[in-house]
């Protein structure tokens, strides 16, 4: 009974360590390879509770998730042969298993094989542009060459690489200057251009406002010069018109504004014979009834001598409606008063 329950035991057992060595467990985040003295059997990328022959099969777990690679920096030159320190990272996803095993192995040796690509990839992309390309917005598309490039060379590790990202990016101090120095002057020069046409435009714009100024004033004279030509020939019309009807009343009236004009001033002195015609519509002059006869000069302007009219106490006579032939007779003695 004995011997029995000891057989059974060891047969119980025997059968615990079989059972372990033949089932393992691949959880979410992870795929296997099944290998047979070495050799790759099977690819397992499913979660849950697998079989293998025990001791003779074994399994190699690979995990499925994103990973991360951080090579060392490295010095690249520029195609403006500047040279820069790049930091970069990657990452990547195993996604055949069997090829990885077969073309690396370990991820250990496929950092190794990675950092080379990378670096690589880096020196070969960068090498095509310039230091303003990284720091402008050309730096997406830079990237994305890189990217390109290491992930076709990755195929044959059985990854897939999902990111190449430049961490930092830094200039020697000499480099530096001289980059930003040149930077400097091609701004400064840019906006030299730019000042240069707004000028230009500025000064289009003040030739056309100032050849319209010219155009509109002549044409504005042109137009006031039509204007006054209607109006003086409107004018001289009227005159006219006025002046057929009774030119002696014209001819008063103007002498009338002639005396308003010229004697406005109580100071006025003028040298005039009393006999002309600027003094024809006075009917009396000062001084002259005195004088006692026709012909004599007025008193206190013998011979024509200057009289001051301030004091003269003439006033002249509107024209009568006798014939010119009548009234040419009453005035032909100069100095009597006209009744």
């Amino acid at each position: 009974m004995n011997k029995k329950l000891a057989i059974l035991g060891i047969v119980v057992v025997i059968l615990g360590i079989l059972a372990s060595a033949s089932l393992f467990t691949v959880n979410e985040t992870q795929q296997a390879l099944v290998l047979q003295f070495g050799e790759p059997r099977r690819v397992i990328q499913d979660p849950g509770l697998k079989a293998k022959v025990p001791f003779i099969q074994n399994v190699v777990v690979y995990d499925r998730r994103v990973l991360d690679l951080d090579p060392p920096v490295e010095q690249v030159i520029l195609a403006d042969q500047k040279r820069l320190d790049v930091d970069a990272f990657a990452r990547y996803r195993i996604t055949d298993p069997l090829r990885f095993f077969q073309s690396v192995g370990s991820e250990m040796v496929l950092e190794q094989r990675l950092n080379t690509v990378v670096v690589s990839a880096l020196r070969r992309v960068l090498g095509n542009v310039t230091v303003l390309a990284i720091l402008s917005d050309e730096r997406s598309q830079v990237m994305a060459d890189i990217r390109q490039q290491v992930n076709a060379e990755a195929q044959r590790f059985g990854i897939d690489v999902v990111d190449v990202r430049i961490r930092r990016a830094d200039l020697p101090e000499e480099t530096s200057q001289s980059i930003f120095a040149r930077m400097r002057s091609e701004r400064e020069r840019e906006a030299a251009e730019f000042r240069a046409q707004g000028q230009e435009q500025a000064q289009q714009i003040r030739s056309r406002a100032e050849r319209e100024r010219t155009v509109i004033i002549a044409e504005a004279q042109r137009d006031s010069q039509v204007l006054r030509g209607e109006g003086d020939n409107q004018a001289f019309r009227i005159i006219a018109e006025a002046t057929g009807r009774d030119a002696d009343f014209y001819s008063f009236y103007r002498t009338l504004q002639a005396y308003r004009d010229s004697l406005r001033n109580e100071d006025t002195t003028m040298v005039l014979s009393p006999t002309g015609d600027f003094f024809k519509y006075f009917g009396t002059l000062s001084g002259m009834a005195s004088a006692g006869g026709a012909g004599s000069a007025p008193s206190g302007v013998p011979g024509g001598a200057p009289a001051n009219t301030s004091g003269a106490s003439a006033i002249p006579s509107a024209p009568s409606s006798t014939p010119p032939a009548t009234q040419g007779a009453e005035n032909t003695q100069p100095g009597k008063a006209a009744n």
